[in-house]
């Protein structure tokens, strides 16, 4: 295939070289000039104009966006002016799928095919592969998939499990094989129409935070299995640790996080990355603690909301990524004020 690359960025630039690769040819733009040279220096062809990566293309033309969701809309309303019916228009970042129902409606109207496509593997994807969770017209993803195939982890077999899959379904048609099984087990899945890939990016990345706190909260714990160690203060402000004596532990946490993931029922990707990191750096010295979110997490509690869902676990972890950036500060300075209104209680310095 001949695929159009709009943004550059960590994950935007990996995956114009995994396609070019996997033999596809790659017409590559960002607004950094620097960026496009780097891929070109790949075998890219770089472009410094969206007018000039849509004439390099050849109808029906596929063009795959990866930039922050806030830019997705302005880099559309300069794109879809240059588009023809039958194109293929493809957001793989981080977007709302809301927002996705409502480009798909706009472009449909000028024959133009928009995909939402949820992207996952971070800057490890170029090696290991992408999972794909794709949402639109079966029309369009079957247009796609020999890229979406080559994306995914699995995709060097994509073709002969593609060919596998017809066979094992009589008068299966090209466009359902991106949502069997088949598919899924090589890394990328049409989830449904438009916004369904979106959405279970969304959830994907609210499991995300979930699992994320679990490991972190865990760990926190070991790291002070040592409470007994040290002696505490003995006053009406402090509760005293009762048995010290079984809080003597000086645990290895990045011994540890390695032998979890040697057949232990958490191993994981998220645990490999931070075995790695421990192993590194015990103490963590170069990270302050203010975790970040993209939106997705945020987004995903409030889908939970609209439909009576509950997520108990994936909130927790949201509203504990907001205290991480000291949004709890006021409300803690709110209740130390109260005790010393009610009891007296004078605050103590950490």
């Amino acid at each position: 295939m001949r695929i159009g690359m709009i943004g550059l960025g960590r994950m935007g630039a990996n995956m114009v070289r995994r396609l070019l690769e996997g033999g596809h040819e790659c017409v590559a733009y960002d607004r950094g000039a620097e960026s496009v040279k780097a891929v070109a220096a790949h075998g890219a062809r770089g472009v410094s104009t969206l007018a000039e990566l849509v004439k390099a293309l050849t109808p029906p033309r596929v063009v795959w966006i990866m930039v922050p969701a806030a830019a997705v809309d302005s880099v559309i309303g300069e794109l879809a002016p240059l588009l023809t019916r039958g194109d293929v228009l493809i957001d793989g970042g981080n977007s709302n799928y809301r927002d996705d129902i409502r480009r798909a409606s706009e472009l449909r109207g000028s024959g133009i095919h928009y995909l939402d496509v949820g992207t996952s593997g971070g800057v490890l994807g170029f090696k290991e592969g992408y999972c794909l969770m794709i949402g639109g017209a079966p029309e369009a993803v079957a247009l796609v998939e020999p890229a979406f195939a080559t994306l995914a982890p699995g995709g060097r077999q994509a073709a002969a499990a593609g060919a596998m899959e017809r066979q094992s379904q009589p008068g299966g048609s090209t466009a359902g094989n991106a949502a069997s099984l088949a598919a899924a087990a090589m890394g990328y899945l049409h989830c449904g129409p438009s916004g369904a890939g979106h959405f279970v990016k969304m959830v994907h990345n609210g499991i995300e935070y979930g699992l994320m706190a679990a490991y972190a909260e865990g760990l926190n714990l070991l790291a002070h299995a040592d409470a007994g160690r040290t002696a505490g203060a003995a006053d009406a402000e402090t509760a005293p640790l009762a048995n010290p004596q079984f809080f003597q532990y000086q645990l290895d946490l990045a011994a540890i996080t390695e032998v979890w993931r040697h057949g232990s029922i958490i191993e994981s990707r998220l645990l490999d990355l931070t075995a790695g990191a421990l192993a590194r750096d015990g103490k963590l010295t170069d990270f302050a603690g203010h975790v970040a979110d993209s939106g997705e997490g945020r987004w995903t509690v409030e889908a939970a909301i609209e439909v009576g869902v509950p997520a108990q676990v994936l909130s927790t972890a949201l509203y504990a990524r907001f205290e991480s950036r000291g949004r709890a500060e006021f409300a803690n300075k709110l209740l130390s004020a109260m005790r010393l209104g009610f009891g007296g209680h004078i605050e103590r310095s950490t």
